[in-house]
């Protein structure tokens, strides 16, 4: 029996689990392989391998003064061998361009110094080298104009023309090749690694949330230098994951698989810019039950006490980020659906907390505010997401 699930595509409503997603207790070797496949990692070694060794075996093909020095274009093949396509383009021309330049500035200043010590000489092309690398132009393969400034003054200079045809022809080449096999070759879409950033990012978050509620059940508060080390643990699994999402982006352009993906390109870049914002709530949320100290105030005499009833409501909401993803057809209820409802019971109660508070009762009244919309406000982010 089957159904459309809520994110659009077919699951078994028999198992309530979407088919992308199946799980197999016994996957075999053939799943294990898959698995393993669709590491980043693994893709691009599998490409770099190729490129190279089609680049090899294209440049040995050429005539001798170029095929005696194959080996530049396995080099350039495996500078063009990126995460993306956009990336391996990019990095493909920038190399190159930076390599002509190096040479370029190599010879110049060398028929300009003839007349000057050989030290002289080289200190100038470096210095000249390391000032153009300051363009933007270049990026990431800047380094490639001082490397091959050098390269042209060491072994070089007796026949220019023909080194610069040898090895920034074939090293072009190469990036060619790479390129090509990037584009063809399972076009990465770096998808995987984007859910695996973002599922530790929210497992990081729910850990985060649930020891807050943990801690104001133990009738204390958060200490303030513990939380600052957890906060920049937390903001840096953030800074992994919003590169991630970056990267799936850039891995869209240029590649012949992203219109398939299209949809589960957008899920992710959405589903990642729920967290950060859930993240940035609950930063400020911790900073102000540190601030609010629930247990000594008079608010507390109301009914559970805050504390226990803000406990319950930084639960619920860890719960909603540890499920985010419903696993049925929407006909019957699912783990997401029992943990938004808790989510917003928990919610329903430190509200009626705050109604029957004034600030006569207590001066941490506005503390306790700010914490409910926060809590409001990361929850619809979750349940929109």
């Amino acid at each position: 029996m089957h159904g459309k699930g809520r994110a659009g595509y077919e699951t078994d409503v028999t198992l309530r689990r979407p088919k992308l997603f199946r799980y197999s207790p016994h996957p075999g070797w053939v799943g294990l392989v898959k698995a393993w496949l669709l590491q980043p990692g693994v893709q691009r070694a599998i490409r770099a391998a190729l490129a190279t060794g089609l680049a090899w075996q294209v440049a040995v093909l050429l005539p001798p003064m170029l095929s005696d020095y194959a080996y530049y274009a396995p080099l350039g093949a495996v500078i063009a061998v990126l995460p993306t396509i956009a990336d391996s383009a990019s990095a493909a021309w920038r190399s190159v361009l930076a390599i002509l330049t190096g040479f370029a500035l190599s010879v110049l200043v060398y028929e300009l110094t003839q007349a000057v010590p050989s030290a002289l000489t080289v200190a100038a092309i470096v210095a000249l080298a390391v000032l153009v690398e300051q363009l933007k132009l270049w990026r990431e393969q800047a380094s490639w104009v001082s490397f091959a400034a050098v390269l042209m003054l060491t072994v070089g200079l007796d026949d220019p023309d023909t080194y610069v045809l040898r090895y920034a022809g074939l090293t072009m080449l190469g990036a060619a090749i790479g390129v090509l096999v990037t584009t063809v070759l399972f076009p990465p879409l770096q998808l995987t690694r984007a859910v695996e950033q973002i599922g530790g990012t929210r497992e990081l978050l729910a850990r985060h949330l649930a020891d807050i509620a943990a801690t104001l059940r133990d009738g204390r508060v958060p200490d303030p230098e513990e939380w600052h080390d957890r906060n920049r643990r937390l903001d840096r699994a953030l800074d992994r994951m919003r590169g991630a999402a970056t990267r799936v982006e850039r891995a869209r352009r240029a590649n012949p698989r992203a219109r398939r993906w299209q949809g589960r390109a957008s899920e992710i870049r959405e589903e990642a810019r729920a967290v950060d914002r859930v993240a940035v709530l609950v930063d400020d949320l911790t900073s102000l039950v540190v601030e609010f100290h629930p247990h000594r105030r008079g608010i507390d005499q109301v009914d559970a006490g805050t504390g226990w009833v803000l406990a319950d409501t930084l639960d619920g909401l860890a719960g909603v980020v540890r499920a985010p993803h419903h696993t049925t057809d929407g006909s019957t209820p699912d783990e997401r659906d029992e943990q938004i409802i808790r989510a917003d019971a928990a919610l329903r109660r430190l509200v009626g907390l705050l109604r029957q508070s004034t600030v006569d009762d207590d001066e941490g009244f506005f503390a306790l505010g700010a914490v409910t919309v926060g809590m409001h406000r990361a929850l619809d982010t979750l349940r929109d997401r």
